[in-house]
């Protein structure tokens, strides 16, 4: 049942191989400040290579059992513009997906990936707002709220998300540096507290539950963001039971040290936010935990501290094995999962939740990001 998978990926890949070198170049790059406006930028921004829209969200079910999921859409571009005449099969981008469940009270993790290119409709991102899929995933705004949808043989979630707080800005002066040369960022926004609600279905269940929680939505374009001794990155978003948001990355070099435009944002009860610099934060791993399957070793536990912020806390895994392999898609192996803790926020006592996200660590990141 895998054979025509692979085939339409085989076909997808080979089309893409044969545009010439020069058929990569004509991409718009970050190098300033933008001029936003919502929801339109909630949509494709198809002037830039990479793009992607990616949700992730800590729920509770029926007797308060908890779960964690992530949706994910990349757009791709292979060329900067189609040829003319071109028709519906001619490539420009190529879309794809990742979707996983964490299912915590019964420790288990279930994770899928897809492909497409455009075609007569198979994916696609609007021009005009949020409204991107592929096959039957999809995610959707309408008015002020999200609308959540996929489907495979394992899972199957549809949710509704409302925002809490206006959408966020992160990185200084308008975008986010990924690196020192002209061009290595990207511009990259965010809904931090997402109130949500809907339904999950996993195997072994006759009906869906009803699910509740909170999501976290973050969009991030550009076009030559990671430079070549950049190996990964360490990613972390955190809801704090005091109100405050908290994202910080760090991005790791080959050489072991820490690339200095690694940063993050602090975002208070009223939806305001302050950008962290790398000096301002501190991650430190306190345990790591080795994949039985990719042999990739990663960061098990962490203490987050943002000493002017007067917070420290404690972070573990809600499973450990949070692994994605998508070799129906990136080709990428990753680390992305539901994670909690507590500690020290203003002085107070605070519980947290959240998501982690760690590459390479279990291989390279090829050419996606």
């Amino acid at each position: 049942m895998r054979l025509p998978k692979v085939i339409f990926i085989f076909l997808i890949l080979v089309d893409a191989s044969m545009y010439p070198v020069w058929a990569t170049e004509g991409w718009k790059r970050v190098t300033g400040p933008r001029k936003w406006s919502f929801p339109r930028d909630f949509g494709a921004h198809p002037e830039y290579r990479t793009e992607w829209w990616y949700f992730t969200g800590n729920l509770k079910g029926p007797a308060e059992k908890k779960y964690g999921f992530q949706l994910t859409f990349f757009r791709q571009g292979i060329r900067s513009q189609l040829p003319a005449p071109s028709n519906a099969w001619d490539i420009r981008d190529i879309y794809l997906a990742h979707f996983a469940v964490t299912d915590v009270s019964n420790g288990k993790f279930r994770a899928s990936d897809r492909l497409s290119r455009a075609g007569p409709g198979l994916a696609g991102a609007s021009l005009e707002g949020m409204h991107v899929w592929v096959f039957n995933w999809s995610a959707r705004m309408k008015g002020s709220g999200i609308r959540l949808e996929a489907r495979d043989t394992e899972k199957e979630l549809a949710l509704e998300l409302n925002p809490r707080k206006p959408p966020v800005i992160h990185g200084q002066n308008g975008f986010s540096r990924k690196g020192p040369a002209p061009g290595q960022a990207s511009y990259y926004v965010s809904f931090t507290d997402l109130k949500t609600r809907g339904s999950l279905k996993l195997p072994g269940s006759a009906s869906p539950i009803e699910v509740r929680g909170v999501s976290w939505f973050d969009q991030e374009f550009g076009s030559n963001q990671l430079a070549p001794e950049q190996k990964g990155w360490d990613w972390f978003s955190l809801h704090l039971s005091d109100g405050r948001d908290l994202m910080v990355y760090f991005l790791r070099l080959k050489d072991g040290s820490v690339e200095p435009a690694s940063s993050g944002t602090l975002i208070a009860n009223d939806g305001s936010s302050r950008h962290l610099k790398l000096p301002d934060f501190s991650v430190t791993v306190l345990d790591r935990w080795k994949s039985p399957r990719s042999k990739g070793e990663y960061p098990g536990r962490w203490r987050i501290r943002v000493p002017s912020a007067r917070i420290d806390l404690t972070i573990d895994p809600l499973l450990a094995d949070q692994e994605l392999h998508t070799e129906g898609s990136t080709g990428i192996t990753y680390w992305e999962g539901a994670i909690a803790g507590k500690g020290i926020s203003a002085g107070r006592e605070v519980t947290c939740e959240g998501y982690a996200e760690l590459t390479g660590y279990a291989g390279p990141l090829g050419g996606i990001f």
